[in-house]
């Protein structure tokens, strides 16, 4: 039996994470500059102008671990391990490494700090991510395997039956390594002794206070049917009388199908119909900052190809090299969104009010090869500069489209309350182009209301391997 020991070991986990980034810090520091791959020598490194002796790296270590720790929080690191899948966890551990080392270099700009090796930079960036991933990942295999042999567990009782009760039965059982002992349910309604996946109904409701007086419990889990809900207050007063843990899992997910979330406003609690992380300053502070840095890296990559592309343009067909069209930003304000043009100039009163397709005869011959491997989206990383777009998110649409979508598509809207991305989590899945909306919309409403900048990551991996050939262009 075990009571909540979570806020011991996030200390324990901000205690090993403070010590891995100072360990790597000093190992980066001692592979650049002392170890015998950088074939170099103490006695050269001094004449170096880009060596610093350790005290005056030191320094900056000092403010790099508060620093990182407060990442660590914000990219959810110290949140409860039970029920967290590991690679979201990893994903979680690059992204703020990523962050990191982008404040730590562009600190350095800031001050015009020039003779920090770039190298020490780039190796305390691998060693931190790969120490912090590798002690979280034994943290979480010695847990797992604690719990799947019967030891360190939760034993909790479930409160009413519902469709709620079922699918958090389902979920604990699909995964004994999170280390939950479910002793029964109390309902009014269904007999003594009636089975949900050998779970069985050990009592009423009513009869509460004397299961737990006779139980020792870690939590009550209440899963009452909606229409009981006239109870709730007297349940959560008897569970609160024997100081339990008492977690409330709501009925609604037949006509609510989002990510709620709860608010204080001034006492009252208040229940967002839906998530969306990005309605959040900081979170958008630093999805912006990265949206800025992966820009500009990914001009330098793509800067030659992009002029060549142009140069093919102006040279093959009659017309600009680029084009621009109006398409529906964050927040329903239109912009100009930036593209290779890939047809022959038409007068935009003709201009086709549909989607291009197959054998479009408005497509010219190299506008079929930059269309098919979304070349003529890189332009849009200069909407990403000028704040319309975002690398990632929502792909925008058309005024004309927005129009009929939002009347037929339900809960289409809901796109614009971020910005859009020049790359998203539907395109990643292959829906782009001529493809199905109402799928697209769900991987849309997907990324908004589950949005982390790990998952920034990932949609941005995954481009390169999924998103680039689109074989709906036409």
């Amino acid at each position: 039996m075990i009571k909540d020991n979570q806020k011991m070991l996030n200390w324990i986990h901000v205690g090993m994470d403070a010590a891995i980034v100072a360990l790597s810090y000093i190992l980066a520091y001692y592979i650049r500059f002392y170890s015998p791959l950088t074939h170099m020598n103490f006695i050269k490194l001094e004449q170096d102008t880009g060596f610093y002796t350790f005290d005056v790296y030191a320094t900056w270590l000092l403010l790099i671990i508060p620093v990182y720790l407060i990442i660590y929080y914000y990219n959810r690191l110290y949140t409860p391990k039970r029920g967290k899948l590991r690679w979201i966890e990893v994903l979680h551990i690059i992204a703020a490494n990523t962050l990191g080392i982008i404040l730590f270099t562009f600190a350095l700009y800031i001050i015009k700090e020039g003779d920090i090796s770039r190298r020490f930079l780039g190796l305390f960036y691998v060693l931190n991510i790969i120490l912090t991933t590798t002690w979280r990942l034994i943290i979480n295999h010695t847990l797992r395997t604690i719990r799947k042999k019967g030891l360190n567990l939760k034993h909790i009782l479930l409160v009413g039956y519902s469709h709620a009760t079922e699918a958090y039965i389902d979920r604990i059982l699909a995964n004994p390594q999170w280390g939950y002992y479910i002793h029964g349910i109390l309902d009014d309604t269904l007999a003594k002794g009636t089975l949900y996946k050998k779970v069985p109904v050990i009592g009423a409701c009513s009869n509460l206070d004397s299961f737990l007086e006779k139980m020792n419990l870690d939590e009550i889990v209440i899963t009452l049917n909606i229409k009981d809900y006239e109870n709730l207050e007297t349940i959560v007063n008897t569970c609160e009388k024997t100081g339990v843990h008492t977690k409330f899992v709501p009925d609604y997910h037949g006509f609510i199908p989002t990510k709620p979330y709860t608010e204080d406003l001034y006492g009252l609690p208040v229940i967002n119909i839906r998530n969306v992380p990005l309605s959040n300053t900081y979170n958008r502070f630093i999805k912006r900052i990265v949206d800025i840095f992966g820009t500009i890296v990914a001009l330098i990559l793509f800067g030659i190809p992009m002029i060549i592309v142009a140069v093919i343009i102006k040279s093959t067909s009659k017309g600009p090299i680029m084009f621009s069209q109006i398409r529906v930003g964050r927040h329903n304000k239109e912009f100009k969104m930036y593209k290779f043009r890939s047809m022959e100039v038409q007068d935009e009163s003709k201009e086709k009010k549909a989607w291009t397709t197959i054998s479009d005869p408005r497509v010219t011959p190299i506008g079929k090869f930059i269309r098919r491997t979304s070349i003529d989206e890189l332009p849009q990383l200069f909407n990403v500069l000028k704040g319309d777009m975002s690398l990632v998110g929502p792909r925008p649409e058309r005024p004309f489209f927005v129009e009929k979508f939002k009347e037929e598509i339900p809960r289409y809207m809901i796109k614009h309350q971020v910005s859009p991305g020049l790359t998203g989590w539907a395109q990643i899945n292959g829906f782009r182009g001529d493809t199905s909306i109402r799928k697209r919309i769900d991987h849309d409403l997907y990324y908004i209301e589950n949005w982390t900048i790990g998952l920034d990551f990932k949609i941005i991996f995954l481009t390169f391997f999924k998103g680039f050939i689109n074989k709906n262009a036409y």
